[in-house]
Order: structure tokens, then sequence, then C-alpha cells
């Protein structure tokens, strides 16, 4: 398999180092780089990006985190590996990837308990965090730029 072009973000000049400022920005506000993890895994579970998935799974692998906590990501509601918090951040993450398929794009229930198990500043990280993934799933997709491939 072969990707459709280079990344987007790897051809405009600036791009990649903007899109890594973002992210350096969610750093030093108490959100555990467990979560942001896990945040990143689901996310690329839903969309479908390959590469985001492996690199974030062996990111999670290499920090610690446990094989069967990361086999069970995509069934964290009926799984007994995830702390509340987690929870409250893979709900977060589901309803801001999928933002269209509902009225209520971010439900009260999911938002409350997201701001419950999170204070301002890590809740911020959070949903930074979310959307940050979100970009990189969507570029990817959209190239079709396969795993285990440099960009």
């Amino acid at each position: 398999m072969k990707a459709r072009m280079n990344n987007p973000a790897m051809v405009l000049p600036g791009a990649v180092a903007a899109l890594q400022a973002v992210g350096a920005t969610t750093e030093g506000t108490g959100l555990p780089a467990s979560i942001v993890h896990l945040v990143h895994i689901r996310a690329s579970q839903v969309n479908g990006c390959s590469v985001c998935l492996e690199m974030h799974s062996k990111e999670a692998l290499r920090d610690g985190d446990s094989v069967d906590r990361l086999l069970a990501v995509a069934a964290w509601r009926e799984s007994p590996h995830f702390s509340d918090a987690e929870r409250a951040a893979l709900a977060l993450t589901e309803a801001v990837t999928r933002i269209a398929d509902r009225p209520d794009a971010v439900p009260d229930d999911v938002w409350d308990d997201a701001a419950d198990n999170f204070d301002e500043k890590q809740l911020a990280a959070l949903i930074l965090q979310i959307g940050l993934i979100n970009v990189w799933n969507r570029l990817n997709a959209t190239v079709r730029q396969p795993a285990g491939q440099s960009w």
C-alpha cells in the first residue's frame, strides 16, 4: 500500500512544527500521559487511522501501559481496566470525534463527567489533545498513509 501523496503536514513548511507546538502546550497541565495515549488510541480507532493507532499504542506500551488495557480500549465501557477519569476522557474523546453523530455534539452528562474528573487546565489539555489527534487522523486517512511507513 502506498500513500496518495506525502502527508500534508510534511509538505507545507512549518505545519508539523505548528501542530507539535499545540501538543506541547498541554504538557505540564497535570493531564497524565497515560490518558493522552488512551485518547489518541481511541480516536484513531474510531477514525480508522492505522498510522496513529500503531504509533500511539507503541508509545503507551513504551511508557508502561499493559497489553491487556490497550487491547480493551475499543470496548472500554465493558472493561474493568479503566479508572473513572480514563472513562470520562474516553467518553469525551468519542463525543468530540463523532461530533456530527448526534444533535447535542457533546452531551451534558459526558461533559459533566469530564469536568468532575479534570480541573480546567487538564480539561483544556484534554480537549486540545482530542482535537489534535483528530487532525492527524484526518490528514493520514485522507492521503491513505499506511502504518509502518515513514512520511
